[in-house]
């Protein structure tokens, strides 16, 4: 396989996973803003709270990473 074929593989599947988490996050911030209308700050709360927080630097590392790879496209 061609380097550029590699490159552009781990870019799709980047981009796959960004969509998950993504996905993921709008579902926890749902969940969370629902159990706060609620008043309920119990363990649950803090959980997907926390889970938010990691998803979200997820998610940022994601973005980083898809645009190494597409600079690193730009250079082949």
């Amino acid at each position: 396989m061609a380097r550029i074929d590699e490159i552009k593989e781990i870019l799709n599947t980047l981009r796959i996973a960004m969509s998950v988490i993504a996905g993921i996050i709008v579902v926890l911030i749902g969940k969370l803003f629902a159990k706060f209308e609620n008043s309920q700050f119990d363990l649950i709360f803090w959980i997907i709270f926390i889970t938010t927080i990691v998803a979200m630097i997820t998610e940022i590392l994601m973005i980083y990473n898809i645009s190494k790879k597409t600079k690193e496209i730009g250079d082949l």
